[in-house]
């Protein structure tokens, strides 16, 4: 079987904005990650499991305690949702 490898020439601003304003990823957030992506946001307890909404181009769209509704935020914004790994 032949493999191709491919080889991708785009700039990190040139991926960032591929899937802006039609794809969205959702990854769990620390408490102290908090202030860096959502500085408006109040101290939260670091018990607390928190959800993060973000733009393909990494804008942080919503933070939330439950995960469920950064899919339905996704959804009403019909941003389709992707996983990264």
């Amino acid at each position: 079987m032949l493999m191709k490898e491919a080889n991708s020439h785009l700039t990190k601003t040139e991926l960032a904005v591929i899937g802006n304003g039609e794809v969205a990823y959702i990854r769990k957030m620390r408490s102290e990650e908090v202030s860096k992506c959502f500085p408006e946001a109040p101290d939260i307890d670091p018990s607390v499991d928190l959800w993060a909404l973000f733009g393909a181009d990494g804008t942080p769209i919503l933070l939330t305690d439950n995960r469920s509704s950064t899919f339905f935020k996704a959804a009403e914004d019909e941003l389709k949702t992707v996983s990264l790994h």
